[in-house]
């Protein structure tokens, strides 16, 4: 079992920059890949960025390549989500998430483990 609880929404003027983290217990964190999501109100969830095991390898979504960069600290259990240059299209509630498997992070949202959600919106 993995616990996934999310911080550092917020309300942000366009252009401005927010971090995300994401606290994870549990289980051997270390072993799993890592993602970011987000949904915004009447979408579906969608897909932002996705980290592997060891920090080494990162994708993202084309909406979000150069502005957003994830990483993890596996010591302590935590990614995060750095976002700059925040677009009032970024709003929405943004979840972690949690699968043994890379690549399944990335084309699916049946992950092993969700985070609750944190709020992201951002004013024009």
């Amino acid at each position: 079992q993995v616990q996934l609880v999310e911080s550092g929404g917020g309300l942000v003027q366009a252009g401005g920059s927010l971090r995300l983290s994401c606290a994870a217990s549990g289980s051997t964190f270390s072993s799993y890949a890592m993602g970011w999501f987000r949904q915004a109100p009447g979408k579906e969830r969608e897909f932002v960025a996705v980290i592997n095991w060891s920090g080494g390898t990162t994708y993202y979504a084309d909406s979000v390549k150069g502005r957003f960069t994830i990483s993890r600290d596996n010591a302590k259990s935590t990614i995060h989500l750095q976002m700059n240059n925040l677009k009032p299209e970024d709003t929405a509630v943004y979840y972690c998430a949690a699968d043994k498997i890379y690549g399944k992070v990335v084309v699916s949202t049946a992950l092993d483990y969700w985070g609750q959600g944190t709020q992201v919106t951002v004013s024009s």
